[in-house]
């Protein structure tokens, strides 16, 4: 069948689910934010700056930074790279942060997960200072979300499947959204993005009985669990919107590999009325989001500052 494509970054084939592309959203969403970078210089400001500390040498970590570097100048604004050995101690990951939330030039500060035993996530997060945040996994961040508060940083991943739900939905109001996965990085900000837009939300997880039942009743799903192939078809109520934010690597023949979500495509493409595609959905969207909350955070600075 041939696939058509839209300017509102959907497309189908005839038979099949509108799939949301989450590429072409993300491109749009950058391509936004640039332009309010330079209105941002012409009315005299600096560039954002948006700091990534890697901590170790994981291979995925590595590529992951470098394209978060790369979109970073596309937006227009300012990528600080630090790489530190996976011996680095606590005290010294947290000095480099007390220097970050000091610099002028840094808006946005960004630790890569996950980080070498030595060193507890919690303290390391929760030391960057909660407007440059951009991650949004800090404790006030967390809080505020959580009380249904605005102007806090807002998780990315959570963030970037809301805007894909509302490039299909103008208004949720009244419709049942079900969350499968409870993580403090998804499962749980995406629960309470949900609330925010009037939806009746359910959270489940891997352990929920009789979570097909559940599915079913689903007007949007979002499943957030990491295990590939989780949610088939008849797990999906017809008609539904489905966004499919696992990305799990498996073995093909020739000893090749490819990416798989939580959610069976070719099934969930026959039920669902709407769904994005693994790769190309969630994950563009992700680090589009993390622009955007750079670009927040920096425009907060410099109102303050006047």
């Amino acid at each position: 069948m041939t696939l058509s494509a839209t300017s509102n970054g959907l497309s189908a084939s005839q038979g099949e689910a509108v799939r949301i592309d989450g590429k072409a959203i993300a491109r749009s969403l950058t391509e936004d934010i640039r332009q309010k970078v330079d209105h941002l210089v012409q009315q005299g400001h600096g560039l954002p700056g948006l700091a990534v500390v890697l901590v170790g040498n994981d291979p995925a970590s590595e590529v992951y930074v470098k394209n978060k570097a790369l979109q970073t100048h596309r937006a227009g604004m300012r990528s600080f790279m630090h790489m530190m050995p996976e011996s680095t101690s606590e005290a010294e990951l947290l000095k480099l942060i007390a220097d970050l939330n000091a610099n002028p030039q840094i808006h946005g500060i960004l630790v890569q997960l996950p980080l070498p035993k030595q060193l507890d996530p919690s303290v390391v997060t929760n030391a960057i200072d909660p407007a440059k945040d951009v991650d949004g996994l800090g404790e006030v961040n967390t809080g505020r979300l959580a009380l249904g508060m605005t102007g806090g940083m807002v998780p990315c991943t959570p963030l970037g499947c809301l805007k894909l739900l509302q490039s299909v939905h103008t208004d949720m109001t009244g419709m049942h959204a079900v969350v499968v996965g409870a993580s403090n990085l998804v499962g749980k900000p995406m629960a309470q993005l949900l609330l925010r837009e009037n939806c009746t939300v359910s959270i489940a997880h891997i352990h929920t009985r009789n979570i097909q039942e559940l599915t079913r009743q689903a007007d949007i799903l979002i499943v957030a669990t990491g295990k590939a192939g989780l949610v088939r078809g008849d797990w999906i109520k017809p008609g539904a919107t489905v966004i499919d934010v696992g990305i799990t690597r498996v073995p093909t023949s020739g000893g090749k590999s490819r990416l798989v979500g939580d959610v069976v495509f070719k099934e969930a493409c026959h039920v669902a009325g709407h769904i994005t595609p693994v790769p190309g959905g969630v994950g563009p969207m992700t680090i589009a989001c993390l622009l955007h909350n750079t670009f927040q955070a920096a425009s907060q600075s410099f109102l303050a500052e006047e």
